[in-house]
C-alpha cells in the first residue's frame, strides 16, 4: 500500500474558513445505551421532517424493516452484512491506491427521506422519487460512493426482480437517450460502454461486490417530492448481474458530475445533507439545498482523480473525555465518509489504542469472544442497559464530534476495525454517522456534523 502513502498526501485542504474548536454532541464522559435501542420496533416511528429552508427535502429509511418502502422486510443477519462490507471498504481503498488518488483540493434546496437500505448489500439507505412524465415510483439506494445513477427498465433483457413496476421510457413523453456523440456521453470516461446499434449511449458500472449494471444512458423528468429537475441523466440498465434486492436502482451522491448532488447544483445549491436514522424502524431525511449554519465543520479533501469520494482528516481520538496519544501522522493516509460501508476503518496504531481505552472503561461487563470482524466483545447478558465510554472523533480544523451510543456499539462489540496497517485509507462508515445531519458543504469545502437530527 506504498502507493496509498505516496498519492494520499496530496489533499489540499479547499476551504478559506476559519476554523475554531466546536464539538457536535455532548460531552460527557460516560453515557448510558439502552440495549432495546439497538433493536427495531416493529412500526415504523414515522418520517424525521426536518425544517425546509428553502431546500428539496426527501425521506430516507433503511431498506429493511416496517419504515422500508420495498415488499421484502427481511432482514440480512449481521454477518451477512459485514461480509459485504469487507469488500466495498477493500473496493474504496483500490480505488484510490491504484486508481491514484492525486492532487486533492479541497438556492433553494430539495429534501428527501432516509431510509436504512445493503456490497452493493452494503448499501443500507433508500429514497422514493418519481421518474418521467408519468411519475413513476422508483426506490432508489443512496450511495455517496457512486456517481451514476440508474433504474432497471421495461424490456431489460436480465434484471432482478424489485418492488415497483420497472420504469417503462416509452411510457415518459420527456425520456431522451443520449447520442454517443454528444458530450455527455464522453464524459462518463471509464463508465462509458461504447454506442447500441442505434447510436445510443451507453453506460456500465462495476461495483466493489461484482455487480454491474449495464444500459442507455438518458434523461428524462425527475420528482424529488414537491421538487423537479428537468434533464435529469440516469442509467437506463437493460442488463445487470449480482443484485438479489427489491430496489429499482440506485442514486449516486458522490462528487464526480454525473451524481444527483453535482446535477442539481445549479438549482439547489452546492450543498446538500442527510440524517441516517439509527434503526430499521425510523426514518432520516436526504436534502438537496441544505442549509450550511449550525454545523460542526472540518476541511473538505477531494482527489481529482478519484472526485467522487469526500474526504476528511481524522487528527485524534476521544475516549472517556481524554485524548488518545496516537501520533497525528498516524492519519495522514486521510479517510473518507462513506454512506455505504456500515464499520469505520480506522488505520491499526489508532484502532489499537482505541480499543486498549474503550476496554479500560467497561471493565465492569465481562470480554466476550471475538465477533468477526470485532475484536472488542462484551457480554451484555441480563442487562437493559449499560454504561459507556463516550467517542470522539476530533478532525482537522478543530471539530469535535461526540458519536451517538448507537454510534459505539453494535451487536454487543466496538463497532470500529483496523485497517491493518497504518499506511491504508481510513473510512467513516454509516454506524458511526447514524443520527448526526452531516453536510457536504461541496461549494464551501466542507464536511459538518449536527448532533441528533434524527
Amino acid at each position: 500500500m506504498a502507493s496509498v502513502l505516496k498519492l494520499l498526501p496530496l489533499f489540499l485542504f479547499c476551504s478559506s474558513y476559519h476554523y475554531l474548536t466546536a464539538h457536535a454532541g455532548d460531552d460527557q464522559s460516560y453515557k448510558v445505551l439502552s440495549l432495546d435501542s439497538l433493536k427495531s420496533d416493529a412500526v415504523c416511528s414515522g418520517p424525521t421532517a426536518p425544517s425546509s429552508d428553502g431546500a428539496s427535502t426527501v425521506p430516507l429509511h433503511h431498506r429493511h424493516g416496517p419504515c422500508s418502502p420495498l415488499a421484502t422486510k427481511k432482514t440480512l443477519t449481521l454477518e451477512e452484512i459485514l461480509r459485504g462490507d469487507k469488500l466495498r471498504a477493500f473496493y474504496i481503498r483500490r480505488k484510490f491506491s491504484k486508481g491514484g488518488a492525486g492532487d486533492v483540493e479541497q438556492s433553494d434546496a430539495a429534501t428527501v427521506p432516509t431510509t436504512l437500505g445493503t456490497s452493493l448489500d452494503t448499501l443500507e439507505y433508500v429514497i422514493t422519487v418519481k421518474l418521467g412524465s408519468q411519475a413513476a415510483t422508483q426506490t432508489m439506494l443512496i450511495d455517496t460512493g457512486s456517481d451514476v445513477s440508474w433504474v432497471q427498465c421495461k424490456s431489460c433483457s436480465q434484471c432482478h426482480s424489485q418492488a415497483d413496476p420497472l420504469f417503462n421510457p416509452s411510457s415518459s413523453r420527456t425520456y431522451s437517450p443520449f447520442s454517443c456523440s454528444s458530450s455527455t456521453c464522453t464524459q462518463l470516461g471509464q463508465e462509458g460502454n461504447g454506442c447500441s446499434t442505434s447510436s445510443q449511449c451507453q453506460y456500465i458500472v462495476t461495483y466493489g461486490d461484482g455487480s454491474s449494471t449495464t444500459g442507455t444512458y438518458s434523461s428524462d423528468t425527475l420528482a424529488l417530492g414537491s421538487n423537479t429537475v428537468k434533464n435529469f441523466q440516469f442509467g437506463c440498465s437493460q442488463v445487470e448481474s449480482g443484485f438479489n434486492d427489491q430496489t429499482d436502482g440506485l442514486m449516486g451522491l458522490g462528487g464526480g458530475p454525473q451524481s444527483l448532488a453535482s446535477q442539481t447544483a445549479g438549482t439547489f445549491g452546492t450543498a446538500f445533507s442527510y440524517c441516517l436514522p439509527p434503526t430499521s424502524s425510523s426514518s432520516g431525511f436526504l436534502k438537496l439545498g441544505a442549509g450550511t449554519s449550525g454545523f460542526v465543520k472540518t476541511p473538505m479533501l477531494r482527489s481529482s482523480q478519484v472526485p467522487t469520494f469526500y474526504g476528511v482528516r481524522i487528527q485524534a481520538i476521544r475516549v472517556g473525555g481524554k485524548q488518545l496519544s496516537i501520533p497525528a501522522s498516524v492519519f495522514s493516509a486521510g479517510t473518507v465518509m462513506d454512506s455505504g460501508t456500515v464499520i469505520t476503518r480506522l488505520p491499526q496504531t489508532a484502532y489499537s489504542a482505541l480499543s486498549s481505552a474503550f476496554k479500560a472503561g467497561m471493565k465492569q461487563y465481562p470480554p466476550a469472544p471475538p465477533s468477526d470482524p470485532f475484536d472488542t466483545c462484551f457480554d451484555f447478558s441480563g442487562q437493559s442497559s449499560v454504561t459507556i465510554p463516550t467517542v470522539a472523533l476530533v478532525f482537522s480544523g478543530g471539530a469535535v464530534v461526540n458519536l451517538d451510543p448507537n454510534g459505539i456499539i453494535l451487536d454487543s462489540c466496538l463497532a470500529f476495525v483496523s485497517n491493518g496497517d497504518d499506511s491504508s485509507l481510513g473510512i467513516i462508515g454509516n454506524v458511526q454517522q447514524r443520527t448526526f445531519e452531516v453536510l457536504y458543504d461541496v461549494g464551501g469545502g466542507a464536511v459538518g456534523f449536527k448532533a441528533g437530527a434524527c
